[in-house]
């Protein structure tokens, strides 16, 4: 009897807890990010991701 292929479905756009968005930013904060990306073997991406995270939890918004 042959082996069969299984193909998995993809999930779907969003499903898998990630959302993709264009944002701008200022050339000198991508040549920081191209360094730390650099520094820490990390995509900027994932980088982006690190510090957003770290600022979300380390902000407070004043009354």
């Amino acid at each position: 009897m042959k082996n069969k292929l299984i193909i998995n479905k993809k999930n779907l756009k969003g499903e898998d807890g990630f959302k993709t968005f264009s944002i701008r930013i200022r050339e000198e904060t991508v040549d920081h990010l191209d360094r730390l990306s650099s520094e820490t073997n990390r995509s900027r991406n994932e980088l982006i991701g690190i510090l957003l995270d770290f600022a979300i939890e380390n902000c407070e918004v004043s009354k």
